[in-house]
């Protein structure tokens, strides 16, 4: 794991890994950002008060703006790594193929496509996967609250699991049939649970957390090929 980490960080200085991975967050932030336009527009002239019956309280448009951007960043904050990771499944296959290009290009031989649509289905069940896992966990990030760094272990925690799986599921579809794909899963789960670990703590640190999934996808592509050769 650790092996395959810092072949990761090698590859982040790839101008190939570098290109795709200036437009998979150019795309990240572009949603992050309208979405925080969405919620702009739709606080200014809201009425909080005449909601819950308390009289009139229109928010005006500076409120509302700064309502919109407040929530954005909490929202960004919860579920970046499901968007980011989502995103960068659209390029999963390009990114693998750039690190095995510089490392394992008798790889590239017998690898096998995605598509556009299998690399759409591998996104949205990445996405999925991640929000699901940190909407069920949303009530222990409330209740941990009190203990100051529990929401922030957590965390880490939620998404390095899930983000592991998916860097595997990302690399290994390239590869071999499903049998011996489930086989590799099973066998590197310890492994792809650690890089997702240290993945999930990158995603608590601002600008880091940009390149986390990048270096997530390349590390588990060294993992893959590591395990297989040896």
């Amino acid at each position: 794991m650790i092996a395959s980490l810092a072949l990761a960080i090698g590859d982040l200085f790839d101008r190939r890994v570098l290109a795709i991975a200036a437009m998979s967050l150019a795309i990240t932030m572009a949603i992050f950002g309208g979405l925080g336009v969405a919620l702009s527009w739709v606080f200014a002239g809201a009425d909080p008060c005449d909601w819950l019956d308390l009289g009139t309280c229109p928010i005006d448009g500076t409120a509302g703006t700064l309502s919109g951007v407040g929530l954005t960043l909490i929202l960004m904050w919860l579920l970046f790594p499901a968007v980011a990771i989502g995103v960068l499944a659209g390029f999963a296959e390009k990114i693998v193929a750039a690190v095995e290009t510089r490392h394992y290009p008798q790889s590239l031989t017998t690898a096998q496509p995605l598509g556009a649509f299998g690399l759409a289905l591998l996104g949205l069940r990445s996405s999925g996967r991640l929000l699901l896992v940190n909407i069920v966990a949303l009530p222990f990030y409330l209740i941990m609250l009190v203990t100051g760094v529990g929401p922030l272990i957590l965390f880490v925690i939620v998404n390095g699991w899930a983000a592991g799986r998916d860097f595997g599921e990302m690399v290994s579809a390239r590869h071999g049939d499903t049998s011996s794909r489930h086989l590799w899963l099973k066998a590197s789960r310890g492994a792809r649970t650690g890089i997702g670990l240290v993945c999930g703590c990158l995603f608590l640190v601002p600008v880091l957390n940009l390149l986390a999934p990048i270096l997530g996808a390349a590390a588990v592509t060294h993992l893959y090929h590591r395990r297989v050769r040896s």
